[in-house]
């Protein structure tokens, strides 16, 4: 009876050292695999031309943020176990940011891709452990429904710690994510200025395009009208006249200026005399007048291209857009003026046709300043 006393005994005995031994083991895993908390402290910065308008999870291996030694171990080679950020890594790391750098919405948005924040470690001689860690992040221009990348952040630190617990690498994980930000600052505030990407407005200005000295073409200006001797060609086998074929173009400066983007356009309204051409019959002021017409009218065009482009609502992300559809608008616009001034004075038959052409050139030449 004694023996099997003695036997309840034991096993009662060893049942309870095995249920201590597990949860011992419970609180130890537990212990392990809680989550590091991100402190709350604010970035050393206040950005004055950005804001963090979101964060996007790009990691490849989102399962932690560390992998970390445990506390003790008996083994030669330790296992490391993984420890997020606690409430989850992207969460907390979302959360910082949007808690400790100022947000001004009326400065550029910028979009974080967080390519990469991993720790990592491995045992040293003496109880003591090394860690690394590793951070890449992407960061954009946000404009509309599309993004501009501006530039890369990868970072690296370095620690070494006693084995323990994880929360004692918060510090060295949270300034590496901070030196990030910081980075992104620096470069923004180097940048805004001259950066065409960064840029907060557009400005156009006008010039007529010279050229000296004169070439093959004439380009149009007040004091330098056509005269018989710019009628360079053969004479084709044609019913007409005289012909010339003026063009409209214009060269494009681009310049950046306090984070203005200053477009210069210069306005090449030209005929080119190896083109034009004038029967030996013809050659008169009123034939003359026929074919300055032509001229005229593509000047005109090029000021309402003028104006279309000033009143338009330029912006930094459309501007280039906006230019060329006008500029193909206003060459359509001028081959359709020249075919029904042509198609209106029988190509300079009819006088009466042609004068009232006259009038009605040089009554909006006159109202853009451009006098005779």
């Amino acid at each position: 009876m004694k023996d099997k006393d003695f036997n309840l005994q034991t096993r009662y005995f060893l049942l309870l050292i095995f249920v201590v031994l597990l949860c011992t083991g419970i609180q130890s895993s537990a212990k392990q695999t809680s989550g590091i908390i991100l402190k709350d402290e604010q970035v050393p910065i206040t950005p004055k031309e950005f804001y963090i308008a979101n964060v996007i999870d790009d990691r490849d291996d989102r399962s932690a943020v560390a992998w970390l030694l445990p506390a003790a171990s008996k083994e030669n080679q330790p296992k490391t176990y993984p420890v997020d950020l606690q409430g989850g890594g992207f969460i907390a790391i979302k959360q910082f940011i949007s808690h400790n750098l100022p947000c001004n919405k009326a400065l550029t948005p910028v979009i974080i891709n967080l390519k990469k924040f991993m720790v990592t470690e491995s045992a040293l001689a003496g109880g003591l452990v090394q860690g690394h860690i590793a951070i890449l992040m992407s960061f954009n221009l946000q404009q509309k429904d599309t993004t501009i990348h501006l530039l890369d952040y990868k970072g690296n630190a370095a620690y070494t710690r006693n084995a323990g617990p994880p929360q004692d690498i918060e510090p060295t994980l949270r300034h590496t994510l901070e030196n990030g930000l910081v980075y992104l600052n620096t470069w923004i505030d180097q940048q805004a200025g001259t950066n065409i990407k960064l840029a907060k407005g557009v400005k156009v200005t006008f010039k007529d395009y010279e050229e000296k000295p004169e070439g093959d073409s004439v380009y149009y200006t007040v004091n330098r009208p056509l005269t018989l001797d710019d009628f360079k060609s053969k004479i084709p086998a044609r019913r007409f006249d005289a012909e010339v074929f003026p063009g409209l173009g214009y060269d494009e400066h681009k310049e950046i200026i306090k984070g203005i983007i200053h477009v210069s356009l210069a306005m090449k309204v030209y005929l080119p005399k190896s083109a034009s051409w004038i029967r030996d019959g013809s050659r008169n002021d009123y034939t003359l007048n026929h074919e300055q017409r032509h001229f005229d009218i593509v000047k005109i065009v090029a000021e309402r291209f003028k104006q279309k482009i000033n009143a338009a609502n330029l912006t930094v992300d459309n501007y280039e857009g906006i230019i060329n559809f006008e500029y193909l608008e206003t060459y359509r616009e001028m081959d359709s003026l020249q075919k029904q001034y042509d198609a209106e004075t029988r190509h300079g038959d009819d006088p009466s046709a042609q004068k009232q052409w006259n009038e009605k050139i040089d009554k909006e030449l006159k109202s853009y300043g451009v006098r005779r």
